[in-house]
């Protein structure tokens, strides 16, 4: 070999023995940098904020970032998986991580990057940098997964296809006691303010969530676009005073207002939330969110109801003919399905609804008796049949109206002529349309409904055949009591037909009947609740 050639060989056998001397390529044998890594990726499973940042250079700024990035996707599951580690002799580290992000209906999102690691006094450390959770993620930056929904949102359509409720713009003004160094005058300006547009905002009505919400931000009122047009001066300028946007299914007609609202709009959710999409954002400051992935799905079809405007209208004017607790139902007396419902402000305070049960008292005399005419007063199992086949007795489900929370409607087991015998303001309205659809020809109740195509469902006995003897009886003695007895005294209602009744003095009252191929049931509660019912039907007989 020549000199050159032995020198050469001598300097690559030189540069060989270097770089062994500063790589240790990954094996299975763990090392002190390893462990730290892995401790890192563990922690970041956990979503442990804090416990990922100790195992960081700069605990701090870890923490930052890591926890607006971990509040930010919510994911249900995290898994950090750390991939090939290679050590350096100048006390370094590399490796790289795949990330994947999982939430609760399984969509995931997964992420490759790399990092370093270093030795330090105190141990093994992973150098921080905000692209270990996505490359090129800012220090005052972080990942977010937003739900996102396809537009246009879908419209609540009345009987004849007119808009009845539809998603809006408005504006949710908010006080945040943390923000206002004088919270009282902070209430007064805001209550002042929306007066003219919101007069039921009052300082007593936004103290009162301040002190439910101990301490917490609350949302005083909210107001469309139109609405903050009109106000005179602007709400964000009050300390501890914040206008947030957002979107709301909204009455198309601000005239009206019925306590069906709340159970429409849990089922546009319902529909909403099959078809909602997700994204999941790089958010910079400065900048619109950057998508990084996600789906979404087809928009929600319209939301078509049996609702009239026109009977809603008129049943709103006619609750608040007394002052005592009111709420009214109207129903198509073929179909079932619901016209309209009001109720008045003692009413909702009460929190009186459409699928609790209430003490009927004297009203369904007439019921009882055609049973026992009819010979279907035998034993329980024969009342509870006939009863159901009317419509009473059973609880109903019906999509688009709300039921109350965390309790079903309380339904007495049937027993002949019991003395405490409940109804629902939704049973009693099924024994009225049983009633009319039998003196139509139909042989078969059906169950009271708001939402087209959305069935309601049943449970606690059955919807029977109607039993002709025990029908004509009962409208036999429905026609006398318009015609003679407690409800003679109502003008404008040719053919009326009528229930009433109340459970004693003190109530509550009923009226169950129909006219004019509608059917009404109106409840109302107190001293005098009988009478009270027949105000509300007349008023309601002089606006309609």
């Amino acid at each position: 070999m020549s000199l050159r050639g032995a020198r050469g060989a001598t300097a690559i056998v030189a540069m060989l023995a270097m770089v062994l001397a500063m790589t240790s390529c990954s094996s299975d044998d763990e090392t002190d940098a390893s462990r730290a890594v892995q401790s890192f990726a563990e922690a970041m499973s956990r979503q442990d904020t804090q416990g990922a940042a100790d195992m960081t250079t700069s605990p701090s700024q870890a923490a930052q970032s890591l926890g607006v990035t971990f509040a930010g996707m919510h994911a249900k599951e995290l898994s950090v998986d750390t991939g090939r580690l290679v050590e350096y002799s100048d006390g370094s580290a590399s490796f790289s991580l795949t990330t994947t992000w999982t939430w609760s209906d399984k969509h995931t999102f997964e992420t490759k990057t790399s990092g370093s690691a270093r030795r330090l006094s105190s141990g093994w450390k992973v150098q921080w940098d905000p692209g270990l959770l996505y490359t090129g993620l800012t220090a005052d930056g972080r990942l977010q997964e937003v739900r996102t929904d396809a537009k246009p949102a879908p419209t609540v359509r009345t009987d004849s296809g007119k808009p009845f409720m539809q998603m809006e713009p408005v504006n949710e003004l908010t006080v945040n006691p943390a923000t206002t160094k004088d919270l009282a005058k902070t209430v007064r300006a805001l209550a002042s303010s929306v007066q003219q547009v919101a007069p039921k905002v009052t300082v007593k009505s936004i103290n009162q969530q301040l002190d439910s919400a101990q301490g917490q931000e609350v949302v005083a009122v909210t107001l469309r676009d139109s609405d903050m047009a009109m106000l005179d001066s602007d709400p964000s300028r009050i300390a501890g005073v914040n206008v947030h946007k957002s979107g709301m299914l909204v009455m198309s007609d601000r005239r009206l207002s019925t306590p069906l609202s709340s159970g429409i709009t849990n089922y546009w959710n319902a529909i909403r939330d099959a078809t909602a999409g997700w994204q999941v954002q790089l958010v910079t400051p400065g900048s619109a969110p950057q998508k990084l992935a996600g789906h979404q799905g087809g928009a929600a079809p319209d939301v078509n109801t049996t609702i009239s405007p026109a009977q809603q209208l008129a049943l709103g004017a006619a609750v608040v003919e007394v002052a005592q607790p009111a709420t009214m139902m109207a129903l198509d007396a073929k179909t079932g399905g619901i016209l309209a419902m009001a109720q008045n402000d003692a009413a909702a305070k009460k929190n009186i609804d459409a699928g609790t049960a209430y003490p009927v008292g004297a009203t369904l005399d007439p019921v009882f008796d055609a049973l026992e005419g009819a010979g279907k007063a035998k034993d329980k199992s024969t009342v509870d049949s006939a009863l159901n086949s009317l419509g009473l007795g059973l609880e109903y489900t019906i999509p688009g109206l709300s039921m109350p929370q965390g309790a079903k409607p309380r339904i007495t087991a049937a027993a002949y002529r019991p003395k405490d015998f409940m109804a629902s303001i939704t049973s009693m309205a099924a024994l009225g349309v049983a009633l009319e659809r039998a003196a139509d020809g139909q042989d078969s109740a059906v169950a009271p409904f708001v939402i087209k195509g959305a069935e309601s469902k049943v449970a606690g006995g059955e919807l029977g055949k109607l039993d002709d003897a025990v029908v004509r009886q009962i409208r036999e003695k429905m026609a006398a009591t318009a015609k003679n007895g407690d409800a003679s005294d109502i003008t404008g209602a040719p053919g009326l037909r009528a229930l009433v009744g109340t459970n004693g003095p003190q109530g509550p009252g009923w009226f169950v009947g129909s006219q004019g191929g509608k059917v009404f049931v109106v409840y109302c509660e107190g001293d005098r609740s009988g009478t009270a019912a027949l105000q509300v039907l007349q008023k309601y007989f002089r606006v309609r």
